[in-house]
């Protein structure tokens, strides 16, 4: 079914197109030519990170940060049920096991007050999620990270081009994970990012990339020849992928302010329904600097969220609900997960609806948007 008003549309910003063409005439298409150099090196200058190294996927970037966690069976690790299954997926391929953890009611990020009472012996690290681009409350797990002796991933899906007290979700932890997928604030069509903020761990994140070898030492000319030193990925975008990523790079702080306005314009429209109780809308803590990629509404219970979802819907407007919690799913429950474990987790996924937000949102289809919700409530 198509919709008049969909949920997401990827969009063309700049030059995209030009630098792929760029990209072919070069002769150079596999990874980390001029564009994938280019676009590491912004991540790392913009956004305060020691290095960053373009992936296919966000999910690669997670794979490599979980074996450079140096995860194993043995290995438990601490991350919230209410994300993507790529979170807990790079976990498991490890062989590690998932220890779900609730989440806060304000922002639906993992609850840092739960934390210490889920690790154990054998935990290994911390892998927090910046929900709808809003940070975690970072000072508090970094903390606690280091006390116990703790790795710190941060899941940056959402978070790129948001900030905590200042700082850049991606440079908090000891590695970070951004995407760029066609869904995010700044696209490629499929893509990611690892970000390495323990310089240590710079050259086996690079092995490990490139397929076991110390190819990129070999491409800069610091050996003579590459070999085989780690069971490694094959992580690296074609350049492809990179050009399109420089050609929305460019507008990066045009890209976050236009989100955020269409955030902000929502957030003006549905505020008399919170006063009457009808909804509850997303809450930002002063400290945090969002980067609009979401914008949802908690509805008072299931059935009139999937009630508003059903109207719109009618209405040729496409709003969606987010992550199923993943203790609840098939595999989480084979996994010990059960009804009632995490009660806020449980409780505010079925609750939520994300509304139509992408960068070529026009005013008059917004406004569509804002006047079937108020009818529909």
């Amino acid at each position: 079914m198509s919709f008049r008003i969909p949920f997401n549309k990827p969009f063309v910003i700049g030059r995209e197109l030009f630098y792929i063409a760029q990209a072919v005439e070069s002769g150079h298409l596999s990874g980390d030519g001029s564009f994938g150099r280019r676009c590491g090196e912004f991540l790392a200058r913009r956004f305060g990170v020691h290095r960053a190294l373009l992936t296919p996927s966000c999910s690669g970037a997670l794979d490599l940060a979980g074996a450079l966690c140096g995860l194993d069976s043995g290995s438990e690790v601490v991350l919230p049920s209410f994300t993507f299954t790529s979170t807990a997926n790079s976990v498991l391929r490890t062989g590690a096991r998932p220890v779900f953890v609730d989440i806060r009611e304000d922002t639906l990020n993992l609850d840092e007050r739960l934390i210490p009472a889920a690790l154990s012996p054998r935990t290994r690290a911390i892998w927090p999620v910046h929900y709808a681009g809003v940070a975690c409350e970072m000072d508090e797990i970094t903390a606690l990270a280091a006390e116990r002796g703790l790795m710190v991933v941060e899941d940056a899906a959402q978070g790129v081009g948001a900030t905590y007290r200042g700082r850049a979700l991606g440079s908090l932890g000891d590695l970070a994970a951004y995407s760029f997928h066609e869904t995010k604030n700044v696209i490629s069509g499929e893509g990611g990012a690892l970000c390495i903020n323990d310089p240590s761990l710079v050259q086996r994140a690079e092995i490990l990339r490139e397929k076991g070898t110390d190819r990129s030492r070999f491409f800069r000319g610091e050996v003579d020849r590459y070999t085989w030193h780690d069971a490694g990925y094959s992580e690296v975008p074609s350049e492809v992928v990179a050009a399109f990523l420089w050609g929305q790079l460019e507008h990066l702080e045009e890209i976050t302010a236009r989100r955020r306005a269409l955030w902000e314009r929502y957030h003006a429209a549905f505020a008399d329904h919170e006063i009457r109780g009808a909804l509850r809308r997303p809450i930002v803590p002063d400290h945090c600097g969002h980067n609009g990629h979401i914008y949802y509404l908690l509805l008072p219970s299931e059935p009139r969220r999937d009630a508003l979802i059903e109207s719109l819907r009618a209405r040729g407007i496409l709003a969606v609900f987010h992550y199923l919690p993943l203790h609840l799913s098939p595999l989480g429950r084979r996994l010990g997960g059960k009804d009632g474990d995490l009660p806020v987790t449980e409780a505010l996924s079925a609750r939520l609806v994300r509304l139509p937000l992408y960068h070529e949102l026009t005013p008059v289809d917004q406004d569509e948007v804002i006047a079937a919700v108020h009818s529909a409530l």
